[in-house]
């Protein structure tokens, strides 16, 4: 997923980032490879799944022949754990929380995601500096 990076003080819209993002892919993968799932990188929750219905709903006289999904980690659990907090009584809620964030960024992976979608974190931004796996 192409974004400005996050100390950018520009930020770039959803659909420049769908443009950026599906241009690269066009240039350097090959229609062989089946899919690509995009990591969070520190997005919100919300802006994650804006920006992937944005490269999903780009359309281009261009190729486009892979599916584009999401692996999410951050993005996907962060309103879930602040809503389970650790706590028995809680799991329906983080429950409910799991279910709106991936029912969301499904619609997303089919450009099909009109927004609105908040969790606990859903505008909280999850970048963490100098982050290493």
């Amino acid at each position: 997923m192409v974004t400005a990076g996050m100390q950018c003080p520009v930020k770039a819209t959803p659909a420049q980032v769908g443009e950026a993002t599906v241009v690269t892919l066009q240039r350097t993968v090959p229609a062989s490879v089946v899919g690509i799932t995009f990591l969070s990188g520190g997005q919100s929750e919300e802006d994650a799944t804006v920006n992937l219905n944005a490269i999903n709903q780009y359309q281009d006289p261009g190729r486009k022949p892979w599916f584009l999904s999401f692996s999410y980690g951050r993005a996907l659990q962060a309103s879930v754990l602040k809503a389970w907090q650790g706590k028995k009584e809680n799991v329906g809620a983080a429950q409910g929380e799991l279910k709106k964030r991936a029912f969301a960024n499904h619609l997303a992976c089919l450009g099909k995601y009109s927004g609105g979608v908040d969790g606990a974190s859903g505008q909280e931004s999850l970048f963490v500096a100098n982050h290493t796996y």
